[in-house]
């Protein structure tokens, strides 16, 4: 459904060492680093959506939407917590621990973050 998804930054270089932390354990590794245009890319399959950070091209500071959520999906609960975990050692926030969200669907299992730049990023598994 989606060919990718691009949120900014206004600390390239630390959004990048957060990322790479953070979608480890979701086999999603970076895939291309651009310092000459400001970005980096994320995929999980070669030719799969893509997850992308950059400066942005207007040259205006960056900012984390209002309502604006970024989500993954894990293989299983294990890396819903590792995701949570690698993202509060990498300087990120807790927005909700990992946990059931029965009000959700009733296998529901998922957890939120924010990175050190305030976007927020949820990691989610469905199933037992």
């Amino acid at each position: 459904m989606f060919s990718h998804v691009t949120i900014g930054a206004q600390d390239l270089a630390a959004l990048i060492a957060f990322y790479d932390r953070v979608l480890a354990p979701l086999g999603i590794r970076r895939v291309m680093t651009s310092e000459e245009f400001g970005y980096a890319a994320w995929r999980r399959e070669k030719d799969g959506p893509a997850f992308f950070v950059t400066r942005p091209h207007d040259g205006h500071p960056a900012t984390p939407g209002n309502g604006t959520m970024t989500a993954f999906t894990a293989p299983d609960r294990a890396a819903v917590d590792a995701v949570h975990e690698a993202g509060l050692a990498a300087g990120g926030s807790d927005e909700g621990a990992p946990g059931l969200r029965p009000h959700y669907a009733p296998d529901y299992y998922g957890a939120y973050l924010r990175d050190p730049e305030g976007n927020k990023l949820h990691v989610v598994h469905r199933g037992g």
